[in-house]
């Protein structure tokens, strides 16, 4: 397999949310019979039935309306200051309007300000300029941005989604949702001009060292055609350019800003950090299978330190939306994906990170085919035995659910390994069914019985 086609297939896996009801306070209690504590057993002795007692059911998956069937979510969110929104697939409509109504609630019952993707850092520098302050254009920077591994952004869903937050933004010019781009496939002119322009107002000695380790790296074209330029690179020169760029960020570093200048080189000291991050990812033999599980939680790692920055630098509370491997606690595929984004997240941040999975019984996606190209492909009902055939079987057609508070015969069920729909941005793939242990990866899952792909834009 060629670097480019072995990036693809790697970059962009499968990763919603299970909801909360918080307990209702409990009556005094009564002595019961046998006989009727005998019959409750019985009628809640199956997972989907001891599930259905504790799921709550989404009233829509639309964005608009009314929100109040997610107050059980916002009670299961508690504090916490991060919550990862899955997907099982990288390109299905009723997942996206699911993540935008998720972020409409949280932002304005929940006080979160944030909402971070699985797209680069520079990317997200750009839709933040346009979202908080209005430059540029949307679908020029959704057009320009979203290219190659980043493609199934360019939806309908995410446009819609982010003119509701530029709309909120013009209402709340004070108090802004931001977008972070967590993710380093790509790192874009605007973060060689930010290091050189810091550099020349703060550090104008570093400038020509700046310059010489950059030089030949600032984009030049489009984003797909830089990726593929660069990884057409051979392996000792792509090892050599991440060398200068980890010296840039040293070079940085040494002199720590001081009151005002503090934030600016903060700033400075991360944008540099986000170049270094794409060389290193890239300085990986992507040509060698042996390599690619260590890059894959490079990258992983990468997306939850970049996201961590954020919420410890901002304090904002952060919407992450990624696939369900991403933002597990423990991966979906150990074999290419040894650690995942959500596993280093509730590391550093505890019980402030809460894993949020999407999973759906039948529907259709968007993916990249075999010949390359996208393509829409459709799964019917989920087999006896697997994940999503008893979460269908639990009594509401779309619901969320609290993992952590399952009654007894769920949470035998939860912790047994079962086949979860994994669909990766490369369809069929040889991870499309995972065998996970559904407590251990999310804290909550949101179950849909039905989804539809994606309208994709040009």
């Amino acid at each position: 397999m060629n670097t480019h086609k072995a990036l693809i297939a790697a970059l962009l896996i499968p990763l919603g949310v299970t909801l909360a009801l918080a307990p209702a306070a409990s009556a005094a209690p009564t002595a019961r019979t046998a006989a009727a504590a005998s019959a409750d057993a019985t009628a809640f002795s199956s997972p989907e039935a001891a599930l259905g007692r504790v799921a709550h059911p989404l009233r829509t998956t639309g964005p608009r309306g009314g929100l109040a069937d997610l107050r059980p979510f916002g009670r299961m969110v508690g504090d916490a200051r991060v919550v990862g929104l899955g997907e099982a697939t990288h390109s299905s409509h009723e997942f996206f309007t699911v993540k935008h109504r998720v972020l409409r609630y949280l932002v304005e019952e929940k006080g979160f300000r944030a909402f971070a993707l699985e797209a680069p850092w520079s990317t997200g520098l750009r839709l933040d300029a346009y979202l908080t302050r209005g430059e540029g254009d949307l679908k020029q920077i959704m057009d320009e941005e979203f290219q190659g591994s980043y493609r199934f952004w360019n939806n309908a869903e995410y446009r819609d989604l982010l003119q509701w937050m530029r709309a909120y933004n013009v209402k709340h010019p004070k108090d802004p949702v931001s977008f972070v781009g967590d993710d380093n496939g790509f790192a874009g002119a605007e973060l060689y001009d930010k290091v050189s322009d810091y550099a020349a107002e703060a550090r104008p000695e570093l400038t020509p060292k700046l310059t010489e380790l950059y030089r030949g790296m600032r984009p030049a074209t489009d984003a797909d055609t830089y990726v593929n330029d660069y990884l057409a690179k051979p392996l000792a020169e792509r090892e050599e350019l991440a060398e200068r760029t980890g010296r840039a960020v040293r070079l940085l570093e040494q002199r720590p800003g001081r009151g005002a200048d503090a934030e600016a080189h903060a700033w400075a000291v991360q944008h540099a950090t986000a170049i270094h991050q794409m060389t290193t990812l890239y300085a990986f033999d992507w040509d060698d299978p042996r390599s690619v599980p260590d890059a894959m939680r490079y990258r992983d790692q990468v997306m939850a330190e970049n996201v961590t920055w954020w919420q410890r630098r901002t304090g904002d509370k952060i919407v992450l939306a990624a696939h369900n491997g991403h933002v597990a606690l423990t991966t979906y595929a150990p074999e290419t994906h040894p650690k995942a984004q959500g596993d280093f997240l509730r590391e550093r941040l505890g019980r402030d990170y809460l894993s949020v999975g999407l999973t759906f019984d039948r529907g259709s996606f968007n993916a990249l085919g075999q010949d390359g190209g996208v393509h829409r492909f459709a799964v019917g009902p989920a087999a006896p035995g697997t994940t999503e055939h008893t979460l269908d079987r639990v009594r509401h057609r779309d619901f969320v659910v609290d993992l952590r508070d399952a009654p007894a015969p769920a949470r035998t069920w939860l912790a047994e390994p079962r086949t979860v729909k994994n669909i990766a941005a490369t369809y069929p793939w040889k991870g499309d069914a995972a065998k996970i242990r559904l407590a251990k990866t999310h804290d909550v899952v949101v179950h849909l019985h039905r989804v539809e792909a994606a309208r994709m834009l040009e």
